[in-house]
């Protein structure tokens, strides 16, 4: 029997999260479908962490155990014809018989994606949170280096944990501004080429749209922890928490100081380390 660590992508829009469950279709079920219908085997896959119903990933981690002499990087190609396109396998290899893919995992970088609109832009919606009001991006950043370090994030737990250790260690955390100006519709059928012109151009045909990227990396995270530090960003950025309020709030563990826990759509797991 060998030990094989495949990296995965997925879109999590359609489905329950990572873990298999009983109210809804998850994406370890259909990872394990395709591993038992492809080795003629039950097969399970154990992942990296668990990703909740309509979250993201584009480099889960997992691995499983089985009997098989198809190369390990043929694995990938031949589980893609049996998986939905929602889900893909990125890679396999060959790993030690005491590879984890859980317990291993020493770093994991998560990225929440919002943008910034007073109009829903349906192109986003499927992995952004929609924020109606500009954010104050410099606060954000200012705030988001006060979080960096090890601290007890309790205030940055959802509750529904069993957990009982929450101090964990942030080593980066960073946020990324693109501004769009998108334009809203105008009709000029009727209208000389040389007016079209000044009207394209003038402002008040232009909408500014923030696109916002909060990456995170951290030795592990508290249930919905990294949703709830968008939420605590979003919240400095829109004024209603002060930059000199985080290191308080932290120190506090108090759940009810932080901001809110945005949408799970906007998040995405993007990689896991491995001690090598």
């Amino acid at each position: 029997m060998t030990r094989f660590k495949l990296t995965i992508e997925y879109d999590g829009t359609n489905y329950v999260g990572w873990q298999k469950q009983l109210n809804g279709l998850s994406i370890q079920e259909c990872l394990e479908n395709a591993l038992s219908t492809l080795f003629q085997i039950l097969t399970q896959a154990t992942a990296s962490g668990r990703t909740d119903s309509g979250v993201h990933a584009k480099g889960q981690v997992v691995h499983f155990n089985a009997e098989t002499s198809m190369p390990a990087e043929k694995i990938p190609y031949a589980l893609n014809t049996l998986l939905p396109t929602d889900i893909s396998a990125l890679s396999c290899e060959i790993a030690d018989d005491s590879f984890n893919a859980r317990f291993g995992a020493k770093r994991k970088t998560y990225c929440y994606k919002l943008y910034c609109s007073s109009h829903r832009h349906p192109t986003l919606e499927r992995d952004h949170a929609h924020i109606v009001q500009q954010l104050n991006i410099e606060k954000m950043r200012q705030a988001a280096l006060l979080i960096v370090g090890e601290h007890d994030f309790k205030c940055f737990e959802a509750s529904g944990s069993v957990v009982k250790e929450t101090v964990r260690t942030i080593f980066s955390l960073d946020i990324v501004e693109n501004s769009a100006s998108c334009k809203n519709a105008i009709s000029i059928e009727d209208t000389q080429k040389e007016e079209s012109k000044d009207i394209l151009n003038n402002s008040i045909f232009f909408e500014n749209t923030q696109e916002i990227e909060i990456t995170v990396c951290g030795n592990g995270f508290l249930y919905n922890m990294v949703r709830i530090i968008a939420g605590t960003l979003v919240y400095v950025g829109l004024g209603k928490i002060e930059v000199n309020e985080i290191s308080k709030l932290i120190e506090s563990r108090d759940r009810t100081h932080a901001g809110k826990t945005l949408p799970p759509n906007g998040l995405c797991l993007m990689s896991v380390e491995y001690k090598k």
